[in-house]
């Protein structure tokens, strides 16, 4: 009996610890993490300020700063700075040279250069949109790639879905690995099997009705 109940009081110190281990702080001012008001394993809800390098557990609220801004958990509000970088959640609008969620990003990302590690619904615009997850929103960047699906507009240089797409992709060279449904326009257009329209100088539809190959233009239903 003696064995279980310290076992219990154990358990309890144990999540008691993890309960009272992160604190909510109003305001974060940072220079270079450790040299901030707050510690990394803080959460902010409210204002943080950055030099140079702040890291916080979670953080709602607004984010402004000349240098690199880190979220370990979920980021709820905007984030504006050189990199924007959250490992898990992103809920709002992040502006910077990079963009980067490690989780899912559910908002606005406009930055050179934004990344999603997971699932994105929203809008990226940038020089470079790279997604790894399933993508639903629009993609506009010299070059846009979704790993995963992707449902809506791609607008660019270059568009490819390793996926499947559904929607519209403006480009000079459009790329589907899976099956387009809806429509490409472009230069350069292929897709391995399509339910919809290709128009462009080279079209190609790798399922091959009406044809493999066509220029000007190509289709399948």
């Amino acid at each position: 009996m003696g064995k279980k109940i310290l076992g219990l009081f154990f358990v309890f110190f144990c999540l008691t610890s993890l309960v009272f281990a992160e604190e909510i702080k109003p305001v974060q001012l940072a220079l270079w993490s450790p040299i901030q008001l707050s510690t990394e394993n803080d959460s902010i809800k409210g204002l943080r300020l950055n030099l140079l390098y702040t890291d916080n557990l979670n953080v709602s609220g607004l984010t402004l700063g000349a240098g690199w801004a880190r979220t370990g958990g979920d980021m709820l509000g905007v984030s504006l700075g050189a990199v924007n970088w959250v490992d898990g959640l992103s809920f709002g609008f992040k502006g910077g040279i990079l963009n980067y969620t490690g989780y899912r990003s559910v908002g606005l990302d406009i930055g050179a250069v934004n990344i999603g590690q997971g699932d994105t619904t929203g809008v990226q615009l940038g020089v470079v949109n790279w997604n790894v997850g399933f993508f639903h929103g629009w993609q506009c960047s010299l070059f846009n790639y979704v790993n995963g699906s992707f449902v809506g507009f791609q607008s660019g240089f270059v568009n490819m879905v390793n996926g499947n797409a559904s929607g519209f992709q403006l480009g000079v060279v459009n790329s589907v690995s899976g099956t387009m449904t809806g429509f490409q326009l472009g230069l350069v257009n292929t897709t391995n099997s399509l339910k919809g329209i290709q128009i462009g100088l080279m079209d190609r539809n790798g399922s091959g009705g009406p044809m493999v190959v066509m220029l000007l233009a190509n289709w399948s239903f």
